[in-house]
């Protein structure tokens, strides 16, 4: 995050000649900011994490909005110092099974206005395990949450024969953890307060969270191929 420093003016205790001139000063210098690297069909990102790295893959082609809302957080160091503060554990099926979230947890001063949802019945990203998803309210209210499954959901996915209208949406899957599903492990494994949190939270806010040190786009950018399973 770039540090802005403010002058300071010193006034001089005494002047040689009343009428002296200040010295002239030299103009500060430019700083120019190079433009952010164009999106590719699939973006490169690096969570590194008090725990380790994750190396994820964003799916652009499919998943645009998404995709170019993330990177923006990103790119505007905006994700630095996060926490991953939840850690959902589902007591059936093969385990682990649930996920982690992470996000900026509504702060103002940080988000970007709400996006478009994109389903997947849409975009064909389905819920698998090591899927990236955004966390939401209502279809449409997304900022910067979002969440990383342990296991494949497919209650998660879109199901447009619902007569339940937040069921018919499901969530907004956008990519897929392609390095670092150990430390994915590690964080879902950490201490939870079996006290802390509200609604269906309780139960899950990890004790102490877990913080992200940096979220950076990676070297490689475009592989050229789709990161994300499609749809059957």
């Amino acid at each position: 995050m770039d540090r802005r420093f403010a002058l300071i003016a010193l006034a001089a205790a005494a002047l040689a000649t009343p009428l002296a001139a200040a010295p002239a000063r030299k103009p500060a210098a430019v700083r120019h900011v190079p433009p952010p690297a164009p999106l590719g069909d699939i973006v490169r990102v690096t969570l590194t994490t008090e725990l380790g790295p994750i190396e994820v893959e964003l799916d652009h082609k499919r998943a645009p909005i998404t995709v170019e809302n993330f990177v923006r957080y990103v790119d505007t160091r905006r994700f630095d110092g996060m926490t991953f503060y939840r850690a959902m554990h589902l007591k059936w099926g093969d385990q682990p099974n649930g996920l982690i979230q992470t996000g900026l947890r509504g702060v103002a001063t940080k988000l970007f206005k709400p996006i478009a949802h994109e389903p997947t019945s849409q975009t064909g990203i389905l819920h698998k395990a090591g899927t990236l998803s955004m966390a939401r309210w209502a279809p449409g209210t997304a900022t910067s949450d979002f969440s990383i499954l342990l296991s494949d959901q497919p209650g998660l996915d879109a199901d447009p024969s619902s007569a339940d209208p937040d069921r018919q949406a499901g969530f907004a899957a956008f990519g897929q953890v392609v390095s670092g599903m150990d430390v994915v492990r590690k964080i879902w494994d950490s201490p939870i307060s079996p006290t802390a949190g509200e609604g269906p939270l309780k139960g899950q806010m990890l004790t102490p969270p877990i913080k992200v040190l940096t979220v950076r786009r990676s070297a490689v950018q475009d592989s050229g191929k789709s990161c994300c399973a499609p749809t059957p």
